[in-house]
């Protein structure tokens, strides 16, 4: 028996033309340096509000998206910030202030870009970094970097590599947020109420070490300077088994009093010693960090230390001005003020 033939394959649709600069100048009955001077918000060229306007019709009209490469080449550098993304719990506090800066940046015509760098050392991620050619970097910090490793980003374009974190980096500019300064704050105000058998908590969550060891450094000084005053680190998961466990044992370590690292921690380890049949601030005094809404709800209120970090706005500004001033010396910014609030956990 003879098979049937196949019907034949309808005709394949063209594949649609890609916009150009072209299209878009031809629509709005302009020139196509005004169309690149519109999309690219030169600022040195005085065009009317009324053409700009109709050079954004067009372009949306038509779909026409810029050429990012094409625009980088003809400004000699990308627009692109990148931000490396953090691969540790950040709370509350952080992640405003990193979503305040992304915003700012991108009101400042930046291109934010956010760079998975878990397991990334610090040569391997100066090179991955560097394959975008970013205009600048922000290290957070998780990644240290050396001075080879912001000369290979320079060399690759970036105009300013910016860190985060309690130390500088020769060649960078240095954004200080010096987290002893929580743990003495935090130290100091148990102390001041006649605290003096102090637990420090530390996460046991990989990476917050960057956050919690210069914390508890900064409550042992505390501790060097008064007679009498001992600080013990408590590791905790943030976790209500592992709270509840640090509750059960805490009469038999003769501690009066905990900095629990940050408001979060506070507020589970506060709960497991009311579950524990321990008082709170008779029995135990508490106080986190962070400053959260949510610590004011608590009943006992808790204390807390309030760390006031610099806008996004600001940070924003820094990166602006090291982008357009890349030969200027670097500098050290300190970003971070903190005070001890008192409330009803201590």
């Amino acid at each position: 028996m003879s098979q049937s033939p196949k019907p034949p394959k309808p005709p394949e649709s063209p594949s649609p033309a890609v916009p150009t600069s072209t299209d878009v100048a031809r629509l709005a009955g302009v020139s196509r340096a005004t169309v690149s001077y519109v999309l690219n918000n030169a600022e040195a060229v005085r065009i009317s509000e009324p053409t700009r306007r109709k050079v954004r019709e067009a372009a949306e009209e038509l779909g026409y998206v810029p050429h990012a490469a094409a625009r980088s080449l003809r400004a000699g550098h990308t627009r692109i910030v990148l931000l490396p993304t953090s691969h540790v719990p950040i709370g509350p506090l952080y992640s405003t202030f990193l979503n305040e800066l992304q915003w700012a940046l991108r009101r400042l015509d930046y291109t934010v870009v956010q760079y998975g760098s878990l397991g990334l050392t610090g040569d391997e991620a100066a090179r991955a970094w560097a394959e975008l050619r970013p205009v600048a970097v922000i290290s957070l910090g998780e990644i240290t970097l050396s001075e080879h490793n912001v000369a290979t980003l320079k060399r690759a374009g970036a105009r300013a590599v910016i860190t985060m974190g309690p130390d500088g980096v020769p060649g960078a500019h240095a954004l200080v947020m010096d987290q002893a300064e929580v743990g003495v704050r935090a130290a100091a105000h148990l102390v001041d109420r006649g605290r003096r058998r102090i637990g420090v908590v530390v996460p046991q969550e990989e990476g917050l070490e960057l956050f919690s060891a210069p914390r508890l450094e900064g409550a042992r000084s505390v501790a060097r300077s008064v007679e009498g005053v001992e600080v013990l680190p408590l590791p905790m998961a943030y976790a209500e088994e592992s709270a509840a466990a640090l509750a059960g044992r805490w009469t038999g370590l003769g501690l009066d009093a905990v900095f629990a690292y940050n408001d979060e921690y506070a507020m589970l380890l506060m709960r497991a010693f009311q579950d524990a049949g321990l008082r709170v601030p008779q029995d135990v005094a508490v106080i986190g960090a962070d400053d959260l809404l949510l610590g004011r709800l608590l009943r006992p209120r808790l204390s807390t230390v309030h760390i006031e970090m610099p806008t996004g706005e600001r940070l924003a500004g820094l990166v602006d001005q090291a982008v357009r001033e890349p030969s200027a010396v670097v500098r050290r910014h300190d970003l971070m003020a903190a005070v001890a609030v008192a409330r009803d956990s201590t």
